[in-house]
């Protein structure tokens, strides 16, 4: 097979998929009807699988800028920003990051993976070292990879272990980037993020936190855990995309350190990137807008969750975490996960089904996103699938 040897793993456990007749990665949404429904397989289905926290994707004002940006700009930019010149809208929007986190600039990625991407093997080159979370997204971790940093995994939130992994160090802390995550993406917890800025203040270094899942979600403005927690200013960067809560597609970073500027001109993955197209920067800044003015969209989402969370509690789930718009249920078997996604969503319930390695400890998990546009009877609905589904015990 030559270059495709590496595949015979992969090409296996797709063999197996084919003979169960069940595949969860390439299903196909036939029409969206809203932000939580949608039609799958000819079959209505309620969306709690999207990411889609604050239900923006279908805010009408979040459209009327989309289509304002259309008429006035055209559909894209059709290159890089360093290529072609950024768009008013582009400097506009990292000003206004900046703004609502209270820090000193912010730039913009074209997704959320090249955020992390591009700031990670910027950041940190060959002659430095990364502490990551062991749960760290994939895109954390190919950061590293490509900037050619030495990355050292820390046990997952365990701000001791971290702490022991600093000290080996010695002087090499001051040439450190620690990085956390703000809300967990597979089982849905908190970083311990208090304590992990002790050991930074105790040892040194830079801390860089992801808050993808968080931002919008967290927080009294919803600026995520860092706001939450009080502790903005004892973060060097945040991290965030565009393509949760604020229903888009993009990333971006904002920073205190005024070289955040120098990433443009070191950064791969920013200067080899297309700029996000007019359409896609107007709907973020709307939502970015609808989210700090939309507590009642968080506080929605927050008892959608516990609704959901306290629902399948009450049939003897095993779950991820405490209550957060992530529920994960956590299964020991491959083929008895398997069969319970492809059930839900014969039930008319798509949800994510998560494996190994994206998973932690080996995990077979059934992940739901739960939505602010999620209607107490939808939520009901799923509760009762889960519940007719329930294994014997």
């Amino acid at each position: 097979m030559g270059i495709f040897n590496k595949f015979k793993t992969m090409a296996a456990n797709r063999r197996e998929l084919d003979e169960l007749g069940i595949d969860p990665f390439s299903i196909q949404v036939d029409r969206i009807i809203s932000p939580t429904e949608g039609m799958i397989n000819g079959r209505h289905t309620i969306l709690a699988g999207t990411n889609n926290y604050l239900g923006l994707t279908f805010d009408p004002k979040c459209i009327q800028a989309a289509r304002l940006a259309l008429d006035n700009e055209g559909t894209g930019t059709t290159g890089s920003r360093m290529a072609n010149g950024s768009y008013s809208g582009h400097r506009d929007l990292e000003l206004e990051l900046a703004s609502f986190y209270q820090k000193r600039d912010g730039i913009v990625f074209s997704t959320g993976y090249l955020a992390n991407l591009g700031m990670l093997s910027t950041l940190a080159g060959p002659d430095d070292i990364v502490l990551l979370d062991a749960d760290c997204h994939a895109s954390i971790y190919d950061g590293c990879r490509l900037g050619g940093a030495k990355a050292i995994r820390f046990r997952h939130n365990n701000p001791e272990d971290l702490a022991k992994r600093m000290r080996r160090l010695g002087e090499r802390t001051e040439n450190t980037l620690i990085v956390v995550e703000g809300l967990y993406s597979m089982l849905g917890d908190k970083a311990l993020l208090k304590e992990i800025i002790d050991v930074k203040k105790e040892f040194g270094g830079y801390l860089m936190v992801d808050e993808a899942h968080s931002l919008g979600v967290l927080g009294e403005k919803g600026c995520g855990l860092c706001e939450e927690l009080d502790v903005l200013d004892d973060v060097d960067f945040i991290v965030g995309t565009f393509s949760k809560s604020l229903g888009g597609a993009g990333g971006f970073c904002v920073s205190n350190h005024p070289e955040l500027d120098l990433i443009r001109y070191s950064s791969r993955p920013y200067i080899f990137t297309a700029s996000p197209s007019p359409a896609t920067i107007a709907t973020t800044r709307q939502a970015l807008r609808a989210l700090s003015e939309g507590t009642h969209l968080r506080k929605r989402l927050h008892e959608n969750a516990e609704n959901l969370h306290k629902g399948l509690s009450e049939l003897d789930y095993t779950l991820g975490a405490s209550p957060s718009p992530v529920i994960a249920v956590v299964f020991e078997g491959k083929l008895q996960a398997l069969q319970f996604w492809d059930n839900l969503l014969k039930l008319g319930i798509y949800v994510n089904m998560m494996f190994p390695p994206a998973t932690p400890n080996g995990s077979y998990l059934i992940r739901c996103s739960i939505s602010a546009a999620h209607t107490p009877d939808q939520i009901a609905k799923i509760c009762e699938a889960f519940a007719k589904l329930k294994p014997n015990t």
